[in-house]
């Protein structure tokens, strides 16, 4: 049978205090370089992994991780790239902090994510507001960042002006001469297809924001745009989206579309149509995503800056735990 190798056996070997030992692997500012890296080897030679990470996070009162809380299936968060582009912001702003990221689906059933796995604190990205992870982590009391979101009482919202980007876009439509104008949305939760009042599409704070803007600029010139609703915003249903809206007699000569996916979508539903674009219909994204520069002809497209919004969300996180662990702070 092999011996247990534990702190104290490491101690032993070095000629230090137990004590010593375990502030070389969870405290390293309190030694020299020269006496941790001396510990370590010892641990390394007598095959030591290092403490039990569930019993640190235990002692320490911390676990040394952050959710984002995703209302889509976690598939969605690789596919989508403005999620992968934001996901990749906060890994980047977290490395220094030693803070780990970890995903979490809004739940079924009785697996709920946001109520069971340990973490210091979440993002809440772009999440429908009924969703029960939003609610489980108010009622764990963590330090949590809204994004792309409702502002919330008592926590901080990262939000763009998602309006305002909205209404550039429409401008630039009914500059151009465009008077009908077609706007594929989406939404968490139904009714999908085409919406009879422009309003009442809203399928979350980003959508709804957009969805204003769009109206700002169209209905001060007599524009009232052909609206459909999409489950979501994947490449495919802005395909048919774009389908159901141009393979008509009325159909529009430009769409406003809420992301670049779903404008990417609308591009090749207009190309297996034998329409052109820009030539017979004009189609505009929202976000400026890679995808944006990849097809052709390259989309025209409102710019967010992802990436900023990302650290951003991150740096806020981050005060808001190390403000808890003070003591400084409580969260709502």
């Amino acid at each position: 049978m092999v011996p247990r190798v534990t702190l104290q056996t490491i101690a032993d070997r070095v000629g230090v205090s137990r004590m010593t030992v375990s502030n070389a692997f969870s405290r390293p500012d309190q030694l020299s370089p020269e006496l941790r890296q001396r510990i370590l080897s010892a641990a390394d030679d007598l095959g030591y992994v290092g403490p039990d990470p569930a019993a640190r996070a235990l002692a320490r009162g911390r676990t040394g991780a952050v959710g984002v809380l995703l209302t889509d299936s976690l598939r969605d968060a690789f596919s989508d790239e403005v999620a992968t582009t934001f996901l990749a912001a906060i890994a980047d702003e977290l490395e220094p902090s030693g803070l780990a990221l970890t995903l979490l689906s809004s739940g079924r059933g009785d697996i709920v994510p946001a109520r069971d796995v340990p973490m210091d604190g979440a993002f809440v990205y772009s999440c429908d507001t009924n969703s029960p992870g939003v609610e489980w982590l108010r009622r764990r009391k963590l330090p949590v960042v809204f994004v792309d979101h409702a502002p919330v009482d008592g926590a901080p919202s990262i939000n763009i002006d998602d309006r305002s980007g909205a209404r550039a876009a429409a401008e630039h439509i009914v500059q151009l001469g465009h008077r009908r104008v077609g706007i594929l949305t989406a939404c968490f939760n139904g009714p999908h297809g085409l919406v009879a009042d422009p309003v009442s599409a809203t399928g979350g704070h980003v959508a709804t924001q957009r969805m204003l803007g769009w109206l700002d600029a169209l209905e001060p010139v007599g524009i009232r745009p052909a609206v459909v609703q999409l489950p979501n915003g994947e490449e495919h249903f802005g395909f048919d989206g774009a389908r159901s809206l141009l393979d008509g007699d009325e159909r529009p000569t430009a769409l406003l579309c809420c992301s670049d996916a779903i404008a990417a979508g609308a591009v090749r539903a207009a190309d297996s149509l034998g329409l052109q674009v820009p030539g017979d219909v004009s189609i505009v994204g929202f976000d400026d995503s890679l995808l944006a520069v990849r097809i052709r002809p390259a989309l025209t497209t409102v710019r967010q800056d992802v990436e900023a919004k990302g650290r951003i969300a991150t740096s806020v996180l981050i005060t808001q735990i190390e403000n808890v662990r003070a003591g400084i702070v409580t969260t709502p």
